[in-house]
């Protein structure tokens, strides 16, 4: 017999026990859930043009890329009475200073005989403000120009053939006392005059003799820091924007490092390496445009042709991708070379210059010899880039006859950067380099940075005849009879030497040659030994009297210029996202009002003309030869 057990008086104990549980459960006090916390890895927002993704520039910004203004007092000595002692007291009290600190006075330096104010005191030396510029990411021991003036009103009436001690240069505006900012660099060497006119000028010598420049003679004491930040942080992505860029430039020979080196997730360190360190712009644009994809680079090319040919004002940016990609993008672009579009045909005439496409040649050469003036002076510009080709030769030497004397000047330069024979070069006595051009056009032009210039346009250039001409109070004049081929030259270097006179040559460039070389015994060929701006100012004013046809253009200030535009980029404007940033130590200078950091074009050896009577004149020399303002007479 089989007996069931009561199933309901079971089920319904169970439903009771279970109810009073959860009644239970009711009467416990519960936690919180926990929050769950988050930390965002974005640094920054970038806003990116769809042509520059997937570049370094789409993740990244780069600080530190200004040039720095540097700034200081200096002392001036060699100067023969035409110094002052006049020096505003705060100025002249840190110049004591800092001459007691570098051992002026000091007989254990062997610098006793003259104390620090002794030296003030006299009439031959002169408290400058010394200013240069320094290229962004300069290593230490980088050299740059620095510009040397007299403090106005201090009495100076002449700096030349003075000689700048060395001297600490500060960012940011002249201070004195503890309120000067660290020194960045130093400078000093002989001072080279400014031998150009003054624009407003109407004096009979109107030569700026109370500014010069040191070409060369500023120098780094320390590196100058360039750095990439990500906008998000990421070790990985951080590595690999360091692989990009090491890839694309490896460490070269004298290199001490990586150009590129991790530092965390947030940040690269950037060396700009010796081959780059004249052009760190264009070093810092190629490292922006580097594809972070270092596979394909062919259809990287590829996409940028198409965002350029959908937006063709993105040329610029186009140019700098296909450079970054390198010679395999070049295949790419070629069929833009004709493109009926400026922006896309302009992109891929530049990036295939860059990248030494032959191909690209013709198209240069167009654009050299027809068009608008801005168009015109960038492809030469362009064409001096390339090897030997003697297409761009023959098309480049009738430009020096153009009647644009831009055009004539770009010409030139490029001749001369590509070697080309028809540019005679020669080194008078060291002191600067005489240039001969052909030229239908004649014209005298003058340069104030690099190496000192001084180029004639017109080899067959005369002085004309008769000629009666006088200057600096008649101690320079020129006599020339209509029926003699040579000059009669009466000269007073000053008013207690006997004069001399002597014959010169009625040639325009020899002319030039025989007013800067002094004569002796390993170099017997007459001459009056005039330095540079004494043999420019010459010249201007024998220009200004018309003794020599053509036009007189003389270069314009490169350091002034670099110092003014540097100067007003000295305060920064901050980019929003790094409000509440903290900046390393190193970079407070990006912080409003903070003191902003901050290049010498290398020459190329040229040789001489033969035949041109300058032959026995010194071997040919480095110089470089940019372009300026036409001086009015």
């Amino acid at each position: 017999m089989n007996h069931r057990l009561p199933i309901r008086p079971f089920a319904a104990t169970l439903v009771a026990a279970l109810a009073t549980a959860l009644v239970g459960c009711e009467m416990i006090e519960r936690a919180e859930p926990k929050a769950r916390t988050t930390r965002s890895n974005q640094n920054f927002e970038l806003d990116v043009e769809p042509i520059l993704r997937g570049t370094i520039a789409s993740e990244t910004v780069l600080v530190g890329f200004e040039p720095t203004v540097v700034r200081g007092y200096g002392l001036v000595v060699g100067l023969k009475a035409t110094g002052s002692r006049l020096v505003p007291a705060e100025v002249r009290t840190q110049m004591i200073r800092e001459m007691a600190r570098r051992g002026i006075g000091n007989h254990a330096y062997g610098a006793g005989d003259l104390s620090p104010e002794r030296m003030l005191d006299s009439d031959d030396t002169a408290v400058v403000v010394v200013e240069g510029v320094i290229p962004a990411g300069s290593p230490k021991d980088a050299t740059f120009d620095v510009r040397v003036a007299a403090i106005p009103g201090s009495g100076t009436t002449s700096l030349e053939g003075g000689r700048l001690y060395t001297t600490d240069l500060r960012p940011g505006p002249l201070r004195t006392g503890s309120r000067q900012s660290f020194p960045l660099a130093e400078a000093g060497g002989p001072i080279f005059i400014n031998p150009f006119i003054e624009p407003d000028a109407t004096g009979s010598d109107a030569v700026n003799r109370t500014t010069g420049r040191i070409l060369g003679g500023g120098k780094t004491t320390d590196d100058m820091p360039l750095r990439i930040r990500l906008a998000m942080t990421s070790h990985a992505r951080a590595a690999s924007i360091e692989a990009a860029i090491n890839s694309m430039f490896p460490r070269e020979p004298g290199q001490l490092g990586d150009t590129a080196q991790g530092r965390s997730g947030d940040t690269v360190d950037l060396t700009i390496p010796p081959s780059w360190r004249d052009r760190p712009e264009e070093f810092v644009q190629l490292v922006r445009h580097t594809p972070l994809r270092i596979t394909a680079p062919e259809q990287t090319a590829y996409r940028v042709k198409r965002s350029l040919l959908a937006a063709p004002a993105q040329g610029e940016t186009a140019t700098w991708r296909w450079r970054a990609i390198g010679p395999k993008a070049v295949p790419v672009f070629q069929d833009l070379y004709d493109h009926p579009e400026d922006g896309p045909r302009f992109a891929a005439i530049e990036a295939g210059a860059h990248l030494d496409d032959p191909l690209v040649v013709p198209a240069l050469v167009e654009m050299a010899t027809v068009g608008g003036s801005t168009t015109r002076l960038r492809a030469i510009e362009l064409l001096a880039g390339f090897g030997l080709d003697p297409r761009i030769d023959l098309a480049l030497r009738p430009l020096l006859d153009d009647t644009d004397v831009d055009i004539r000047l770009a010409a030139f330069d490029c001749l001369e950067e590509r070697q080309d024979p028809i540019v005679g070069r020669f080194s008078i006595d060291g002191k600067f380099d005489l240039m001969v051009v052909p030229s239908d056009e004649p014209m005298v032009y003058v340069t104030q940075s690099g190496d000192p210039t001084l180029v004639v346009f017109g080899d067959r250039t005369e002085i004309g005849r008769p000629l009666v001409f006088s200057a600096w109070s008649n101690r320079l004049m020129v006599r020339g009879e209509a029926d003699r081929d040579d000059l009669s030259v009466y000269y007073r270097r000053s008013t207690d030497e006997p004069p001399v006179i002597l014959d010169a040559p009625t040639s325009l460039p020899e002319f030039v040659a025989f007013l800067a070389h002094g004569r002796t015994p390993e170099s017997p060929l007459p001459g009056l030994g005039l330095t540079y701006s004494e043999t420019i100012g010459a010249l201007h004013s024998m220009w200004r009297e018309e003794a020599f046809e053509g036009g007189f253009k003389a270069e314009q200030d490169r350091i002034l210029a670099a110092i003014m535009r540097a100067s007003e980029g000295e305060e920064i404007e901050e980019r929003p996202e790094f409000e509440e940033e903290p900046l390393p130590e190193e970079f407070e200078f990006l912080r409003p009002g903070g003191d902003a950091p901050a290049g010498v074009v290398p020459g190329t050896t040229r040789g001489s003309s033969a035949g041109s009577g300058l032959a026995g004149l010194a071997p040919p020399v480095e110089a470089a030869v940019p372009r300026g303002d036409t001086v009015p007479r």
